[in-house]
C-alpha cells in the first residue's frame, strides 16, 4: 500500500476514534460537561477540535514566552472604553458604572467570584496582588490574522479560585465584562500556570484600551478568549453557552486552542 494511502487511513482512524470516544482525557464526561453541538456541522467540528487538543496534547504544555527585546506594538481591538456610548458593545447599565470607577482610578473596583466556590467573595486590585503575581511575555494571536508580543503581569487565576474555595465538582469558569460580553474556559485552562488575570502591561498599569483594570489572559487559545474589562467570575459545574453574550450564539468557536 502506498505511503499516501496509509496517511489518509491513519487520519481517518484518528478522527473516527475521537468522534466516537470523545477523547481519553474526557472519558466519563456527561453531555452537560462538554460544549454542545446544537446538531450543527460547524459546532461538531468545534467539539472535535476540543476533544483532539485535550486527548493529544500535554495538559500543562506552555505557550512560548519571549524576551523583552521581542515586545512589539499591539493594537487595542474591540472595545477601547466601555464608558463610551458610541462603542458597539456599550452597556447602558455597566457603561456609567465603569465610567465612575475609571474616574476614581479604580479604587472602588471589585471583581466578584461566585458560583461553585465555598467562599464567594469580592477582590480589590490590592487584594488580588496579595495572592502572588506572574509576569510573562507572550504572543497575542488574533483570529483576524495579526499577532503581537507583549508583557503581561497579573495574578494566576488558579490562586484566585483557590482563595474562593473552588469546589471539586467545578468544570468551567465564566467571565463577564463591562463591555457587555462574556467568555468561558474549562478547568484545565483555568488552572494552567500561564492563565492569569492581568493588571499590568509592558511594565505599567494595564491601559483602559487594553482592558483596565483587569483582563483575562489565556495564552493557550486565540486572542479573543482573553476577555478585557473584567467585572465578574462565575464557576460552574456544567457548560453554559452564555447566551447572547457568549461566543457560540455570536458565530464564534468556543474552543480555539493554539
Amino acid at each position: 500500500m502506498k505511503k499516501e494511502n496509509l496517511l489518509v487511513m491513519n487520519r481517518r482512524q484518528l478522527i473516527t476514534a475521537l468522534a466516537s470516544t470523545g477523547g481519553l482525557a474526557l472519558a466519563g464526561c456527561s453531555s452537560k460537561e462538554l460544549p454542545p453541538t446544537y446538531g450543527n456541522v460547524l459546532r461538531m467540528g468545534d467539539l472535535l477540535t476540543y476533544r483532539a487538543f485535550r486527548m493529544l496534547l500535554p495538559a500543562r504544555s506552555l505557550a512560548r514566552e519571549y524576551s523583552r527585546a521581542d515586545i512589539t506594538s499591539i493594537p487595542a481591538v474591540g472595545t477601547a472604553n466601555p464608558a463610551d456610548p458610541h462603542e458597539e458593545l456599550y452597556s447602558a447599565e455597566r457603561g456609567p458604572l465603569y465610567d465612575r470607577l475609571r474616574t476614581g482610578a479604580f479604587a472602588d473596583w471589585r471583581i466578584r467570584v461566585e458560583g461553585r466556590v465555598a467562599r464567594p467573595r469580592s477582590f480589590s486590585l490590592a487584594a488580588l496582588k496579595t495572592l502572588g503575581s506572574r509576569t510573562q511575555i507572550t504572543k497575542h494571536t488574533c483570529e483576524e490574522g495579526w499577532s503581537a508580543i507583549a508583557e503581561w503581569t497579573g495574578v494566576p487565576l488558579r490562586a484566585v479560585l483557590e482563595a474562593a474555595g473552588i469546589l471539586p465538582s467545578a468544570r468551567f469558569v465564566n467571565f463577564f465584562s463591562y463591555d457587555n460580553f462574556a467568555e468561558s474556559i474549562d478547568m484545565l485552562d483555568a488552572l494552567h500556570p500561564q492563565t492569569i488575570l492581568a493588571y499590568g502591561m509592558n511594565g505599567r498599569a494595564l491601559p483602559v484600551a487594553h482592558g483596565a483594570p483587569l483582563r483575562l489572559r489565556v495564552e493557550t487559545q486565540l486572542g479573543y478568549k482573553s476577555l478585557k474589562f473584567l467585572e465578574r467570575i462565575v464557576v460552574k459545574d456544567e457548560f453554559d453557552d452564555l447566551g447572547k453574550l457568549g461566543d457560540l450564539q455570536n458565530g464564534w468557536a468556543w474552543y480555539v486552542g493554539i
